[in-house]
């Protein structure tokens, strides 16, 4: 997974230490939305079952490079489904 300096150091966050890659990657391969920001970067959405919650992924326009990850407390939807 290609991931900014940015994302390294903010995975050392205590809010962010516990999202794992594999929940990262699913918002990659199979997110629930995608949007693209006016800068070219891309947002995604996937939900995490085990912490109830969505988690927001946003790539660099390259659509690989992972530039953060947080769990979106703001989705408007509440839960999957």
């Amino acid at each position: 997974m290609k991931t900014t300096r940015y994302f390294d150091h903010s995975r050392s966050r205590p809010d962010r230490r516990e999202i794992r890659d594999e929940w990262i990657l699913a918002a990659i391969r199979d997110p629930v939305e995608e949007k693209i920001q006016s800068d070219g970067r891309i947002r995604k959405w996937v939900w995490v079952e085990e912490k109830r919650a969505f988690l927001r992924v946003i790539l660099l326009a390259d659509g690989e490079t992972v530039h953060n990850a947080f769990f979106d407390r703001r989705y408007p939807r509440k839960e999957r489904g």
